[in-house]
């Protein structure tokens, strides 16, 4: 007989420390639900610890909350190129009260995983004190985000390190 409690130790691999992941997400790179309106079109590439080789075939999984609404209903997966480069276009996300809009990452190569999230407004993309410690090896030129805004596209380079 299993216990109440058996599910959540079964698929511990699938626990978050960020709302709305779910491991099934569709392998796509283009998670908008309309051509029209404002979209959100984040780069960057995955780096090795010391942040000095890109590494390719990454898994990039990201999700976040959709635009009007409070559920995760945009999410997607998709891997690093033999650069190391990943690339994905969403619709401008929905906030909660009081934050940011972010966009929520795991990244994994199978033997590793790590989750950082992705902070913006209409001005400057941000990163979180967690994503500054784990990132280091990047150094300054890499660790912060760059965005830049045309009218109805938000482009953010985002760089990160597994």
């Amino acid at each position: 007989m299993i216990s109440s409690t058996a599910p959540f130790s079964a698929f511990a691999t699938y626990q978050s420390p960020f709302e709305g992941y779910n491991p099934f997400a569709e392998e796509k790179t283009d998670l908008r639900r309309s051509l029209f309106g404002r979209n959100v079109l984040v780069a960057g590439k995955i780096f090795d610890e010391d942040g000095n080789n890109t590494l390719t075939n990454v898994k990039v999984e990201v999700w976040h909350l959709s635009p009007d609404s409070s559920k995760y209903k945009h999410r997607a997966k998709l891997f690093t190129n033999y650069l190391g480069e990943y690339r994905f276009i969403t619709d401008y996300p929905n906030r909660e009260k009081g934050k940011m809009a972010r966009i929520l990452f795991k990244v994994s190569n199978g033997s590793k995983a790590t989750y950082t999230e992705l902070l913006f407004n209409e001005h400057q993309a941000h990163i979180t004190g967690a994503h500054w410690e784990n990132n280091q090896g990047l150094g300054d030129e890499r660790l912060f985000p760059i965005m830049e805004r045309t009218t109805n596209t938000t482009k953010i380079n985002f760089n990160i390190t597994l």
